[in-house]
C-alpha cells in the first residue's frame, strides 16, 4: 500500500511540476536571468511550495528521532555549519541548473513530458553523483 501512496504523491509532485512551469528549461532559465528577461513567476512557486512544506520541516526538526507517516526514520543532516563542501556543492548545482534549466526533480518529468534530451542532463547528474561519491572516500 506504502508504494500505491508513494505513486499517487510522485504524480501529484510532477502534475504540479508541470502545471507550475517547473519542469519547462526555458521558463526556469527565464527564471535565473534576473538582469534579462527576469521571469518571477517560478518565485511565487517556491513561496508556495515553502508554505506548504515548513510545518512538517519544523515538525521534523524538533523531534529527537523524527520519523514518517509509516514510522520510518528520517535523517536528517547533522552538519549544520557553512563549510567549503557545502559552498562548493551549491554552486556546482547552480551553474548546472543555470546552464540547462533543469532540476534533478523534473528531469525524470521531462522524459514523461517527450523531452528526451533530458537523458543527457540525467546521465550527467548521475556520473556526477558517483564521481562525488569517490571524491567523498578519499577525503578525510
Amino acid at each position: 500500500m506504502r508504494n500505491v501512496w508513494a505513486f499517487i504523491w510522485g504524480g501529484l509532485f510532477s502534475i504540479g511540476l508541470m502545471l507550475s512551469g517547473m519542469s519547462n528549461p526555458a521558463k526556469v532559465i527565464g527564471f535565473l536571468d534576473i538582469f534579462g528577461q527576469w521571469d518571477a513567476s517560478l518565485a511565487f512557486v517556491m513561496m508556495g511550495a515553502i508554505a506548504v512544506a515548513f510545518i512538517p520541516f519544523q515538525k521534523a526538526v524538533r523531534q529527537p528521532h523524527p520519523k514518517t507517516v509509516y514510522g520510518e526514520a528520517i535523517q536528517l543532516p547533522k552538519n549544520t555549519k557553512i563549510d567549503r563542501k557545502l559552498i562548493l556543492g551549491s554552486l556546482l548545482f547552480g551553474i548546472g541548473w543555470g546552464i540547462a534549466g533543469i532540476c534533478p526533480a523534473p528531469s525524470f518529468t521531462l522524459i514523461g513530458l517527450g523531452y528526451y534530451q533530458a537523458i543527457y542532463f540525467i546521465i550527467a547528474m548521475f556520473v556526477g553523483v558517483l564521481l562525488h561519491r569517490k571524491v567523498m572516500e578519499k577525503m578525510p
